[in-house]
């Protein structure tokens, strides 16, 4: 079916635009694949550490491996979305990151535990690059930053999960509730991939629509879809804008995961709370961070995306500086804060603006281009900021460095891109 023919975006006869749908299974994607196995991870760490006896650079390590696996996958999962369709690629890897959330809890060594992790990474790519890909399918330029928050959400929810549950299980099973943990979070998300399998489909016209909130000016554009080609691949990569938006995005992989990996660690270690205490607050966390998304989406939006990542880089760094230098709960409180309003939306800003300078079907393959160089930044700070807590005994030091990473690499980045990014209303 022409677009051309295709109802008005959020007509489909009852009432409901299957985007939405779309952008249900998308947050559920996210929430397996980053708030269950990666974030998971954080309130799991300090019973797997003493359970296994681990050094503050072996926890590091773990998490590294699990974004070694992310790193390696990005590229190969937008490619192969664009070749075979997100639908397969999301089901399959979603398989491969509950393997690997349960392996995790079955092996008896570090470095088996790090194999596990690895695979959580590898399913973490090829599930959450053609998700978010899915956001430029499915929503017109006017809804796009809107939906990619909405999209990131998922993030907020596993905290929310995660946060009370997991102290529950260690609470309850003991010396084996970290095992169990990994268990619980690998049947969560086997059951999120029985329901994309189900019901995900990979474009509009699948269904006799087209994008949710597409002017016709987009109409227009689309109409006709060039045919991807060896040369219109080569041109995203070698885009000035692209390179430029993946060191910014490098500064965020480094410094913000080192704030996540070792939020609860820090604070049990080192602030005086008990394991539930920090699990409620990153409860807390995760349900602010609902609306991270949304905020800078609509910011982004409404005046420019450049705006919006200046201003979130500046609050994470100050978050994160605080986390690392406040010796009062009041600090700690306030960097949380920070933290939560800010949380997920660098990735949904990234989503979008792929989607503005690339289009639709070459969106999946710059954000995996992107975020390849951001899973660097992912894999790398964990590893040094575990090496800095064993040199120093303590991780504030390395909250202070993620919070000079991004300030400089992140707002310092933003400020120099050429001109307001704003696409608010063409593709």
């Amino acid at each position: 079916m022409d677009i051309n023919d295709e109802p008005e975006a959020g007509g489909t006869g009852r009432g409901v635009h299957y985007g939405l749908v779309v952008l249900g299974l998308i947050i559920l994607v996210v929430f397996s694949a980053l708030g269950l196995a990666r974030f998971g991870y954080t309130s799991i760490l300090p019973a797997m550490q003493q359970a296994l006896e681990l050094s503050n650079t072996q926890t590091g390590l773990l998490q590294s491996w699990n974004l070694v696996g992310y790193l390696l996958t990005v590229v190969v999962a937008g490619l192969l979305a664009a070749r075979f369709g997100p639908r397969v690629v999301i089901s399959i890897a979603l398989l491969v990151v509950a393997g690997g959330m349960i392996l995790t809890g079955l092996i008896p060594t570090f470095r088996a535990a790090c194999v596990g992790r690895f695979l959580a990474g590898v399913g973490g790519a090829g599930s959450n690059v053609p998700a978010m890909g899915l956001v430029s399918a499915w929503f017109g330029a006017r809804r796009r930053g809107l939906a990619a928050g909405a999209g990131v959400a998922g993030s907020s929810v596993g905290l929310m999960v995660t946060g009370p549950l997991i102290p529950a299980i260690l609470a309850r099973y003991g010396e084996e509730g970290w095992r169990l943990s990994w268990y619980v979070l690998g049947a969560l998300t086997m059951s999120v991939c029985v329901i994309v399998a189900l019901f995900l489909r990979n474009r509009p016209g699948e269904m006799g629509l087209r994008p949710l909130g597409q002017s016709d000016s987009e109409k227009q554009n689309r109409s006709a879809p060039p045919v991807v080609s060896g040369l219109d691949w080569g041109s995203v990569y070698r885009s000035r804008s692209l390179w430029q938006l993946a060191a910014i995005y490098f500064g965020f992989g480094f410094s913000y995961i080192i704030y996540a990996t070792f939020f609860v660690r820090h604070l049990t270690a080192e602030a005086g709370f008990t394991l539930t205490q920090a699990g409620r607050l990153w409860l807390q966390i995760g349900l602010v961070s609902v609306v991270s998304g949304f905020i800078w989406g609509s910011v982004s939006d409404r005046w420019s995306r450049r705006a919006a990542l200046v201003w979130v880089f500046a609050l994470q760094a100050a978050s994160f500086v605080l986390f690392g230098l406040a010796r009062e709960r009041w600090g700690i409180y306030l960097s949380a804060a920070l933290f939560a309003v800010t949380a997920w939306s660098v990735p949904a800003l990234m989503a979008a603006l792929s989607g503005d300078l690339f289009g639709a079907r070459l969106a999946p393959a710059a954000l995996g281009l992107i975020t390849m160089v951001f899973g660097l930044g992912q894999a790398l700070g964990p590893y040094v900021a575990g090496v800095i807590a064993d040199a120093t005994s303590s991780f504030g030091p390395t909250f202070v460095l993620a919070g000079m990473v991004a300030l400089m690499l992140g707002a310092g980045g933003a400020l120099l891109m050429p001109g307001p990014t704003r696409k608010p209303g063409a593709c």
